[in-house]
């Protein structure tokens, strides 16, 4: 079964407050990985017809966050890296995965894939992040247990 984390405002790839939002909606399974179905279109559009990259590289730096922010903890991320496969397309549905891969002591790694329908990768990433709770408050972390 899985469970939808709520939106948070005005986040670029899924707040319900901006108008701008890419519009993703998050679930999470119960062995932690974190998917999303969803469609980009012009607005997102980097070479005719596909999605910019830095579309992608956003989509996936939040999915790879929060996963590990809906896991519990409290993170900031320290690096990135994103791998393009493939073009991703506009208009056409696509599936996206995060989960974590790693975690220590203070040291949380994930990963996430952008797929097309049929499951060829697009866009892959890695993300690692550190346990910084002095930089966040409360409130966002009760809203997704």
């Amino acid at each position: 079964m899985k469970r939808q984390l709520p939106y948070h405002g005005s986040c670029f790839v899924c707040g319900n407050e901006n108008p701008h939002s890419i519009g993703l909606t998050w679930y999470v399974d119960e062995e932690g990985v974190l998917t999303s179905a969803f469609t980009l279109n012009e607005a997102q559009q980097g070479p005719p017809g596909h999605a910019h990259g830095g579309a992608s590289a956003a989509i996936l730096d939040e999915a790879m966050g929060l996963v590990v922010w809906a896991a519990g903890h409290k993170v900031a991320a320290v690096n990135l890296e994103i791998n393009y496969h493939k073009p991703l397309p506009l208009n056409q549905p696509l599936i996206l995965e995060a989960r974590i891969t790693e975690t220590k002591k203070r040291k949380i790694c994930s990963t996430g894939e952008i797929k097309l329908a049929d499951g060829t990768v697009c866009v892959s990433g890695r993300g690692i992040y550190v346990v910084a709770p002095h930089l966040f408050n409360d409130v966002w972390l009760s809203e997704t247990k």
